[in-house]
């Protein structure tokens, strides 16, 4: 069993109170979860106004096809999403 993981910091700009961010956010994992079929959920800096960071994990049997989906996640995030991509880490682990 291959676990591949991603995990994004970003950061969303215009943004003046936590209800606007948690939208963006919400959509953010949404998505992730309906295109993907993957787990998502904001992993850290809550308490940011302008900043946020989503973690995903897909399980899968094969290293190549969990990272590629996340690449391809990672891709739709960039296109269809008003936030600035500050780091964005991809990981697989074999249990």
């Amino acid at each position: 069993m291959i676990v591949s993981m991603i995990q994004m910091i970003f950061e969303i700009p215009d943004v003046d109170s936590i209800k606007a961010k948690r939208q963006i956010i919400r959509s953010v994992k949404d998505k992730l979860q309906r295109r993907f079929h993957m787990s998502a959920a904001e992993v850290d800096l809550q308490d940011s106004l302008s900043f946020a960071q989503i973690g995903g994990a897909l399980v899968s049997n094969s290293r190549s096809f969990g990272e590629t989906v996340l690449q391809k996640a990672f891709e739709m995030i960039e296109k269809e999403t008003p936030v600035r991509i500050q780091d964005v880490r991809i990981h697989s682990e074999e249990f």
